[in-house]
């Protein structure tokens, strides 16, 4: 059975303000949209694009957005802070090989961004399908792999 991040307890979840840096690139997120879900595009053909997050202690991936369905694994554990379009910012702990998969109906989204507050470099691999029920968002040249 596929687990999703609603099968997924958090270590620590509040609804408070969040801090007016991470609000303010919030909002530019919303105004125009960021599908780079990853830090490295590693390949992409007509049906997936693979993606690594590869953040050391205290890095952060900035706010992006997920309407495409995918999965992501875990390769080495660790613990993360997400601040999420829900208005919520959330911690959880990862465990070495675990993966999550997500799917999104015509219209639906996720918006979040996801910094390292462990002690160890945390890496994960995403694989989005590029045959969803939402079209792909553009990605800039600049965040894939070089070949």
């Amino acid at each position: 059975m596929a687990l999703t991040m609603l099968d997924k307890t958090s270590d620590r979840a509040d609804k408070s303000a969040w801090p007016s840096a991470i609000a303010a690139e919030f909002e530019r997120e919303r105004q125009a949209n960021n599908g780079c879900v990853g830090t490295t595009l590693l390949s992409e053909n007509e049906r997936a694009r693979v993606w690594i997050i590869r953040l050391a202690p205290g890095q952060r991936i900035g706010f992006h957005r997920h309407v495409l369905d995918y999965f992501w694994t875990s390769v080495n554990g660790g613990r993360g802070r997400q601040h999420v379009h829900d208005g919520a910012t959330v911690e959880y702990s990862y465990q070495p090989g675990e993966t999550r998969h997500e799917t999104y109906a015509a219209g639906q989204y996720k918006v979040h961004d996801l910094e390292n507050i462990g002690d160890q470099d945390m890496v994960f691999m995403t694989v989005e399908f590029l045959n969803s029920a939402n079209q792909p968002l553009a990605i800039p040249d600049k965040v894939r792999a070089a070949a």
